[in-house]
């Protein structure tokens, strides 16, 4: 059975991802830092599915203390599937943002992606197969006011992905990035309306957590072995 870490796997992007991953039969590892208790909750109710998963929790900006508590991981064997889906917001206009509010939201998002991923590529390579994929957003491609922090984590990410994906070809792993849109969680309800949404998105409506968890789980797929050093936007045609 192939193994999957999902982080941030509690977010309503992230627990869709962990669902569908699950169901296509992976074990999933479910990242959390802030909401051990929702990771726990979620894989409980991915045990009662008859499906394979635990919890790992992990502050990802601690990068000696991931990469530390990364080998109880590594124990039950090495993951061949990485999400890395871990991010947050503090949403502030540039002139009024603090250090700590830009380097909070690059450290979970861009260091993050190192602490979890660097530590694990030797032992990908040596099953020379592998799938890791960044989540992004359409924010790093046209850029939001009062986001350049988050931006800036967020195209940074997909810089990565493109340089790690030359890295790692010749071993069967590929690197992707997939930038999602207005997706439908508690948070985009709390501060845009449907209306709002229709003006901003051609589709005229959010995403569904599901569809970006579908576009993940192909990309983490063994029909997804030559596509790689791409970032896949999700958008309704935003971008």
């Amino acid at each position: 059975m192939k193994r999957a870490l999902v982080t941030g796997g509690t977010s309503p992007i992230g627990a869709a991802i962990c669902q569908k991953l699950a169901a296509d039969g992976l074990h999933v590892i479910v990242h959390a830092h802030g909401s051990a208790e929702r990771a726990h909750a979620l894989v409980g109710s991915l045990l009662e599915q008859g499906h394979s998963a635990e919890a790992w929790i992990s502050n990802l900006a601690d990068i000696a203390a991931t990469q530390k508590n990364l080998a109880t991981v590594l124990e039950a064997g090495v993951p061949q599937v990485i999400v890395h889906n871990a991010g947050t917001h503090d949403d502030v206009t540039m002139a009024g943002m603090t250090e700590t509010q830009w380097r909070d939201v690059i450290s979970v998002s861009l260091d993050g992606f190192y602490a979890v991923v660097q530590p694990l590529l030797l032992p990908m390579t040596r099953k020379r197969w592998g799938r890791i994929i960044a989540l992004s957003s359409v924010t790093a491609r046209i850029g939001n006011r009062g986001q350049v922090n988050y931006a800036a984590a967020k195209a940074g990410l997909e810089g990565a992905v493109r340089s790690l994906a030359r890295e790692v070809a010749g071993r069967g792993i590929t690197v992707n990035a997939v930038a999602p849109g207005v997706i439908e969680s508690p948070a985009t309800a709390a501060v845009m309306s449907t209306e709002q949404i229709a003006a901003l998105v051609p589709a005229k409506r959010a995403g569904h957590p599901a569809e970006v968890a579908d576009l993940v789980a192909f990309l983490a797929s063994g029909q997804a072995g030559y596509i790689t050093g791409q970032t896949i936007g999700i958008n309704g045609g935003m971008a």
